[in-house]
């Protein structure tokens, strides 16, 4: 996003700043083995995310990520590399879940963000929503998980006279 990449890093993102068609990427973060098996024992625990040997006998043919640990990753990365720079409200959900590829042990995950659309609240002029697409890709640039997020964030603060 040209908009948003170009701004000082100390710099509060605010509804203005997103442009729709813009395009960031951020990360990395590595799918550690130990990690996958930790998450999915506790959440998710299928055979092929949660014992080496017995997921080879599985159609993925090995471990694999849960896609909600995948899930999970990216949305560090999203919180460390662009929400915490954001006047973000929150979200009222996701839309369009999908888990392409799997994630195996040492992956290494990085976010696109495309920003669909950016309008002013119709009820609540010092806000505006987003919705972007974010995209999780593996070192090779293949896209295993997306998804289409929408926020509420504050508008640009108008200077008072």
């Amino acid at each position: 996003m040209a908009d948003l990449a170009d701004k000082e890093s100390g710099g509060i993102l605010y509804l203005e700043d997103h442009v729709p068609g813009s395009v960031v990427r951020f990360g990395t973060v590595l799918a550690e083995e130990g990690a996958m098996i930790e998450f999915a024992s506790r959440y998710d625990p299928q055979v092929f995310h949660v014992d080496p040997v017995a997921a080879r006998k599985t159609s993925f043919g090995g471990l694999v990520a849960s896609g909600l640990h995948t899930m999970c990753m990216a949305m560090r990365l999203l919180v460390d590399n662009y929400i915490c720079r954001v006047a973000n409200l929150g979200s009222p959900g996701v839309d369009e879940l999908r888990w392409l590829k799997p994630v195996r042990p040492g992956d290494e995950l990085s976010v696109r963000l495309t920003v669909l659309e950016a309008r002013p609240s119709e009820s609540k002029p010092d806000r505006g929503v987003i919705k972007a697409l974010v995209e999780v890709l593996n070192q090779t640039g293949e896209i295993v998980t997306s998804w289409k997020g929408t926020a509420i964030i504050l508008r640009r603060p108008t200077l008072q006279a």
